[in-house]
């Protein structure tokens, strides 16, 4: 009888320690699948992709910064919201950081992409720099021009100066470029120039440039939109509780759409990454 009771005991300190240890490995964190309820979407991660995209782009930004006197700061900022922190197709697919469509005078390759037709034509970039470069020579023009007298280091008279200009149709243009460069504090890269006579003969160079390409490109400078519309697209922050299918119910708009904007091939974002919800 004392030889069952022990059996019994026995089986039951078995089962009872199996069955913890088996809820042992069973354990999740308190986060997992915590957003399965929303849609199936899956949860986002934090992601340094904005930091990645600077440290690998500021070493051009400055040179365009020393060669024609476009605030590093502002290339960069400009950068960062055009292609998404470089994750949008077109950065991806055509090294086209800025959005530039081909335009009349365009000889490269190019690409379609859906904008405000159904098949615009964007240009396709060998690396990164070209796209760099472009975006600089497309400043070169006349509705520009005044903003090349600003100093190299004055990112707030750039970001006012380029929604006047009408670069940006989006009444928060300034805005949106001063946060970013605030944020990544972007302003280290800038550089003054090193005295009023450096600074003059820079002015003279651009402004020497500007000129010639009127008299060469009359056409590309008067129809300026052929190449780059305004930006007047709605920017979005990803928070840590967000979801693409949250965003898209927040803005009225399409999960497509903003995937399509983007150039997302999944559901999954990711902490501070900017997303275009309209444009």
């Amino acid at each position: 009888m004392k030889n069952k009771a022990l059996f019994l005991l026995l089986v039951t300190v078995i089962l009872v320690f199996g069955s913890c240890a088996s809820r042992k490995t069973t354990l999740q964190h308190p986060n997992y699948g915590k957003n399965k309820t929303d849609q199936g979407r899956t949860p986002v991660t934090t992601s340094t992709s904005g930091l990645t995209y600077i440290e690998q782009y500021k070493d051009i930004a400055i040179a365009e910064m020393n060669q024609y006197g476009i605030p590093a700061s502002i290339k960069l900022a400009q950068a960062l919201l055009e292609s998404g922190n470089g994750n949008s197709y077109l950065a991806r697919e055509a090294n086209n950081h800025f959005g530039i469509k081909c335009g009349g005078v365009w000889q490269g390759k190019s690409v379609t992409r859906p904008d405000d037709h159904v098949r615009d034509c964007f240009r396709v970039y060998n690396n990164p720099e070209h796209s760099f470069r472009d975006h600089s020579q497309f400043l070169l023009r006349k509705r520009y021009e005044k903003l090349f007298t600003l100093d190299k280091n004055d990112y707030k008279g750039w970001a006012k100066g380029l929604k006047e200009a009408g670069y940006a149709t989006n009444p928060r243009y300034p805005e949106l470029l001063i946060n970013l460069i605030e944020r990544y504090q972007l302003y280290q890269y800038d550089r003054p120039e090193v005295s009023y006579a450096t600074k003059e003969k820079r002015e003279e160079q651009v402004e020497d440039i500007i000129h010639e390409r009127e008299i060469k490109e009359p056409e590309a400078t008067m129809n300026t939109e052929v190449i780059k519309n305004a930006v007047a697209m709605v920017i979005y922050e990803v928070k840590a509780t967000d979801t693409l299918y949250s965003i898209s119910q927040r803005h009225g708009v399409s999960m497509d759409q903003i995937k399509q904007l983007n150039g997302l091939s999944s559901d999954d974002l990711s902490v501070g990454q900017l997303l275009v919800i309209t444009k």
